[in-house]
């Protein structure tokens, strides 16, 4: 559901699909490709080469922003789609590094043994394997902290780890794959 920018070289604003089947849905940090009119679609086997990571998110039912509860709006008069006003969405590309929250149970897994593995995308999330569950065609990030709790800033009794040091005092922020985030070198 998140994306947090910690350093990016290029935040580009491209046309988002509107009209295509299966992409209204895409959440801030999901990996996407250009369709053949070059408008932004989630990172699919029918559209494999990653272009970037969304930077906004494109959806009818939930906000995505980082430690943001489904039910909560950021656009309210948007009905959380952020792409609606001017058809466009932020694409980071060409490096940066980033923390998200949009990966795959096998990148779950990954520990500090695992730091500068390539990632690779599938179905528009960070995975270990490519599209095809052997490619390794298209690399999009390197692992730079492996899953666990982000600080919030919000003042807590959450005990959060990030970097093997406990940040206590702080809540951990909410996401998807159990309020954990990984930090990435982005390659594309």
């Amino acid at each position: 559901m998140a994306l947090i920018p910690k350093f990016n070289v290029v935040a580009a604003e491209r046309p988002v699909a509107i009209t295509t089947a299966g992409y209204s849905n895409i959440k801030m940090g999901q990996v996407v490709s250009l369709n053949t009119s070059g408008e932004v679609v989630l990172e699919s086997a029918t559209f494999p080469i990653p272009y970037g990571l969304a930077g906004d998110t494109k959806s009818t039912t939930a906000s995505s922003m980082p430690g943001i509860a489904n039910g909560w709006q950021n656009r309210a008069s948007d009905y959380f789609d952020e792409t609606k006003a001017s058809a466009k969405m932020t694409v980071y590309h060409s490096g940066g590094e980033f923390a998200t929250d949009q990966f795959a149970v096998n990148v779950y897994n990954l520990t500090t043994a695992n730091v500068m593995q390539v990632l690779y995308a599938r179905s528009g999330v960070l995975n270990t394997v490519g599209e095809d569950a052997s490619a390794t065609t298209y690399p999009v990030a390197r692992l730079l902290q492996a899953a666990s709790g982000y600080p919030s800033g919000v003042p807590g009794v959450d005990a959060t780890v990030m970097g093997g040091v406990a940040v206590n005092g702080d809540m951990k922020l909410s996401g998807d794959n159990s309020n954990t985030y990984i930090e990435i070198k982005l390659l594309i």
